[in-house]
């Protein structure tokens, strides 16, 4: 069966600081037209940080959109141009202040196909060496350290909501019980 949705037309409805919204006309695999709407969006890295003892990196920020603080791992969009890797190395300095010794990509994750084409690319920060966190203009942030099992029960309490936080979380417990093999 065909699944795909083919373009006839695309307006742009919305230009902001990190997003951009369009409304797309399709023809359906069954010959009629519809609308989408379609966040764009630069992408971003996500950074799973695991100390030598086991514990995550996880940083605690007001989320305006869904009015609460929210504890998660070290993340940001890409800058113009920019790498993933790089953008990742770039986010948990300024996040954290920690730098990697070793960072691995192990995955893509699309957050919301539904409407947006954001594209998530995870990566595994080991090695990490102290330093000073350098935190945007527009980021009141914090971080904390926990171990691993302390994470999964915030994850299993509701205190820890975040998707992309949960995935990482759930991939360090993997990778703790020798389940993911890092290179």
């Amino acid at each position: 069966m065909d699944y795909e949705e083919k373009t006839i037309s695309e307006e742009r409805k919305y230009s902001g600081n990190i997003i951009n919204v369009n409304r797309a006309t399709v023809l359906l695999p069954n010959g009629k037209q519809a609308t989408r709407d379609i966040v764009r969006h630069p992408g971003a890295s996500v950074v799973v940080p695991i100390t030598d003892d086991w514990e995550l990196l996880l940083v605690k920020q007001y989320r305006k959109p869904c009015e609460m603080v929210s504890l998660e791992l070290p993340a940001g969009k890409l800058d113009e141009g920019e790498l993933p890797e790089t953008c990742a190395i770039r986010e948990l300095r300024e996040e954290t202040g920690y730098v990697p010794e070793n960072i691995q990509k192990v995955m893509d994750i699309h957050s919301t196909p539904g409407f947006s084409d954001e594209v998530l690319h995870m990566y595994v920060a080991t090695g990490l060496k102290e330093g000073t966190s350098c935190p945007d203009e527009d980021e009141v942030i914090s971080c904390w350290k926990y171990p691993v099992s302390q994470c999964i029960q915030m994850i299993q309490n509701g205190q820890i909501t975040d998707a992309k936080t949960i995935i990482g979380i759930y991939l360090a417990d993997r990778i703790k019980k020798g389940e993911h093999k890092l290179r």
